[in-house]
């Protein structure tokens, strides 16, 4: 079976203006309920998105709808799995951690205009908050220029637009999953008072990158563990590539502020890799930065998520 993006759903686009991430756990109290619960729940998912994106047809919607390997399980016992689906559990370095958080439903919202991403979450809650509970809910926005909260342009790692499906997407490797994609969620919060207090030479040196030019450093000048070293993948000698849509957070008053960082793939072994790598060569960003958590999602393509609403994939 050939990759079509067309029959994906949005992990390959833009990072969008207004964002919101929700992740939610079922509560399990009865599984039956669960299973047809979730039937209605994705096919308003996608009712609700035609509609609002009727409504607001210059609202740029794009959503995205995820389940765990452990949602995976309850929800569809009987059924095939990913290839690459699993658990994603706390990963240790030297120094840092990536802890790993519960959590069974991923929705990844993004939009124009913030009463559009309100309206769909407040509408898609109706369906589903009677067997779930709250995880984490984090709005996130777009800040100048694209940079991310520290004040560096992001994704610039990112494969170009027309080449990006290819990393997004699941091609043949996985037939009965096709189209489909693997979405890994971690939220970081920055000590931003420590990394406002540093140089903009050093910053730059940390990240690997100009701060006004986005122009990449020499290998010389930046710090071993920049972040653009620590964070790269290399696989039988060729370095892989992922699609990100990383957001800053922020409540300014309470210093909360943080980066929900989002990126989907082809393969999990790609961005598990780079998650590795990270820890493994003390990325400078985890110096000032605590991780809140993380999970690993598989998000399915537009057909098989026709086939869970109408039943047919259990």
């Amino acid at each position: 079976m050939v990759m079509d993006p067309n029959k994906a759903q949005d992990v390959w686009k833009d990072a969008g203006e207004h964002v919101q991430f929700t992740v939610l756990e079922l509560k399990r109290e009865d599984q039956a309920k669960d299973q047809e619960a979730i039937q209605e729940f994705v096919d308003r998912f996608q009712a609700i998105t035609r509609s609002l994106r009727i409504r607001d047809n210059k609202g740029n919607l794009k959503v995205s709808l995820g389940f765990s390997n452990a949602a995976w399980d309850y929800l569809f016992p009987n059924a095939p799995k990913p290839k690459e689906l699993e658990d994603y559990e706390t990963l240790t370095g030297p120094k840092y951690e990536m802890p790993a958080v519960k959590g069974d439903l991923f929705i990844h919202v993004r939009a124009n205009d913030e009463a559009v991403v309100y309206e769909f979450m407040a509408q898609l809650m109706n369906f589903i908050k009677d067997i779930t509970t709250v995880v984490d809910e984090t709005k996130g926005f777009r800040y100048f220029e694209g940079r991310a909260i520290i004040g560096f342009i992001d994704g610039t790692e990112n494969p170009e637009p027309q080449d990006a499906a290819d990393y997004a997407i699941i091609g043949d490797e996985d037939p009965q999953f096709v189209n489909g994609s693997y979405a890994f969620a971690q939220k970081w919060r920055h000590q931003m008072d420590i990394w406002n207090k540093l140089t903009t030479e050093d910053q730059e040196k940390a990240v690997g990158r100009k701060k006004f030019s986005d122009l990449e450093l020499s290998e010389q000048e930046k710090f071993k563990n920049a972040h653009n070293v620590a964070s790269q993948a290399t696989i039988d000698g060729v370095e892989q590539k992922i699609v990100r849509m990383n957001v800053p957070y922020s409540d300014p008053a309470s210093d909360n502020t943080g980066t929900y960082f989002i990126g989907y793939a082809r393969h999990w072994n790609v961005t598990k890799k780079m998650l590795e790598n990270m820890l493994e060569k003390n990325d400078y960003l985890l110096s000032f930065s605590d991780i809140l958590g993380g999970q690993l999602f598989f998000i399915p393509s537009r057909p098989l998520l026709d086939q869970i609403a109408e039943g047919e994939f259990k």
